[in-house]
């Protein structure tokens, strides 16, 4: 009988498990001394995609439940396939509601980048609800994030300080952005070039002089305010990728899971079928 409960006796707690508190503090340490975070962007529900990404040497990969077609029920198993990499789960929220909250971080992710954040006071509500009391007022349960409670103690001190990124994608951001940068508890944030040249009137225009100056400002009031200032290199070029970063940027999202895969599997740009040398 003692042998037999030797070979039942469970495995010590958290010895394949991803440490997602101690990946959340070494992103935060990085940021808040200046330095830089890189990581990517998933919109594909599959496993295996994931396990790839998680395996390809990014801090943190941001599932995307704004623009993908991803469900709260498959969070799960794509943050586990993450995990196997040692690359943390965030999500790219659809919205900032305390619902969309609380099932992501609840489903494991290790925080949240919250899209057109427009006022410190919404930032306000949205960190408070990702948080459990007493910092904020996140509903306290077992969940997959603590693995159904069997590790409930060790995961109070994560969901007191997920990771908090706010997204600067509307022009009606910038007459606010010295207070949303104020705020406690925001770690970074991430221009939306797309949604923002969409609301001056300029949709994809990037290289236009209202634009650049526009970005400028919001990365120099993000420096002046010792809060990172992310932006997305949507193509894998690695000279963009260095080119952002000379510029400043250190928080970036490089490039998706989908376009990783048309750029690779495209033909146009190398081959025309029926061409002859």
């Amino acid at each position: 009988m003692l042998a037999f409960s030797r070979i039942i006796q469970a495995p010590p707690l958290m010895t394949f498990a991803m440490n997602r508190i101690k990946a959340i503090q070494g992103i935060r340490s990085s940021l808040s001394s200046g330095g830089v975070s890189i990581g990517s962007w998933m919109q594909i529900p599959s496993g295996s995609v994931a396990e790839i990404m998680g395996k390809s040497g990014y801090d943190w990969v941001a599932v995307d439940m704004e623009h993908g077609s991803i469900s709260v029920q498959q969070l799960p198993d794509l943050f586990r396939a993450l995990e196997l990499g040692r690359t943390l789960p965030l999500v790219r929220l659809a919205s900032g509601t305390s619902a969309d909250c609380k099932s992501a971080l609840d489903a494991g992710a290790g925080g949240v980048i919250v899209p057109m954040v427009e006022s410190a006071a919404q930032l306000i509500d949205i960190r408070d609800a990702t948080c459990w009391p007493p910092v904020g007022s996140r509903g306290v349960g077992f969940s997959r994030a603590n693995l159904f409670g069997r590790n409930f103690d060790e995961y109070c001190g994560e969901a007191q300080a997920p990771l908090l990124v706010a997204m600067i994608e509307h022009e009606r951001a910038l007459a606010s952005l010295e207070g949303i940068l104020a705020v406690q508890g925001l770690d970074a944030i991430l221009v939306g070039p797309y949604d923002l040249s969409a609301s001056m009137g300029l949709v994809g225009r990037f290289d236009h002089p209202d634009f650049v100056d526009t970005i400028k400002k919001i990365r120099n009031l993000a420096a002046k305010a010792g809060i990172a200032c992310g932006i997305h290199v949507v193509s894998p070029s690695p000279e963009q990728l260095e080119k952002r970063l000379l510029e400043g940027y250190r928080f970036i999202a490089y490039s998706i899971d989908a376009v990783f895969l048309h750029s690779a599997c495209s033909l146009k740009a190398s081959y025309e079928p029926g061409l002859k040398d």
